[in-house]
């Protein structure tokens, strides 16, 4: 028998879908249950009270039954907040939804992950702000990769575990090389230092402690290659919300 509970929550609305004449389902990233799927009743119906409540990217506090297996169902909200900007930013929007994405493909759903609900919430409201929607997708990108079980080294030699040498990136050693060892890989990246520099400082930064960023539009380009070749070659991972970015930067 499946277990369920009434409960209070802390919620983000990862997306919502149809259902039926009337109804939606919504899936939302909980800091106390993961990922579950909602059933929200009359929500196709005008003047639903909850409208407000479950548009996509908000954030607050819900009370719901919330059901080990199958749909869970939301009661009411105590508490909401909207991101204006990333609601009315093309750009924003869209590294919002890769991020929720990347979330949603890397956990099971049921599973409670509130270190990373907690990064999500702070990626809305800092991108919200206007800070750089790259680099803080390129950070959940490289911080995800264990999780989606393609572990890179990035701090030192994958060899020797060295730092105090140039370093370099190799694909095929999975992590970076010392000078001492670049022979290994004659195919290596031929990484420039300030873009090594980035990836050795986004992997393992804390989102909160974050207060500013910027990184010139060359580097990002370099950034941008190499986390892509590695979650095509890797992870075998293709997003649509993905694609879009890619031909959103066709754009520019």
């Amino acid at each position: 028998m499946a277990l369920q509970t009434t409960a209070q929550f802390h919620g983000i609305v990862m997306y919502r879908k149809d259902y039926r004449e009337r109804d939606q389902l919504v899936k939302f990233f909980t800091r106390e249950f993961g990922k579950k799927m909602f059933y929200i009743r009359g929500a196709r119906k005008k003047g639903f009270k909850l409208a407000a409540a479950i548009l996509p990217f908000t954030t607050g506090s819900y009370v719901g039954l919330i059901r080990e297996k199958g749909l869970s169902y939301l009661n009411a909200e105590k508490h909401i907040t909207q991101f204006e900007q990333i609601n009315l930013d093309i750009e924003r929007n869209a590294y919002i939804t890769y991020i929720l994405n990347l979330i949603d493909t890397a956990f099971a759903d049921g599973q409670p992950i509130p270190v990373w609900f907690d990064m999500t919430n702070q990626a809305l409201k800092m991108i919200d702000e206007g800070l750089d929607a790259q680099i803080i997708g390129h950070i959940f990108e490289l911080q995800l990769l264990d999780t989606l079980g393609v572990h890179q080294e990035w701090q030192q030699c994958i060899v020797c575990h060295r730092n105090d040498l140039p370093l370099d990136y190799s694909e095929s050693s999975g992590g970076v090389l010392c000078q001492n060892h670049w022979h290994l890989d004659p195919k290596r990246s031929h990484l420039d230092r300030r873009t090594l520099y980035y990836l050795q400082q986004l992997s393992q930064v804390q989102l909160a402690n974050i207060r500013s960023i910027h990184v010139q539009k060359a580097t990002k380009k370099k950034l941008k290659a190499i986390i892509d070749m590695i979650y095509q070659d890797e992870v075998g991972l293709n997003l649509k919300s993905k694609h879009f970015i890619d031909t959103m930067d066709s754009w520019n």
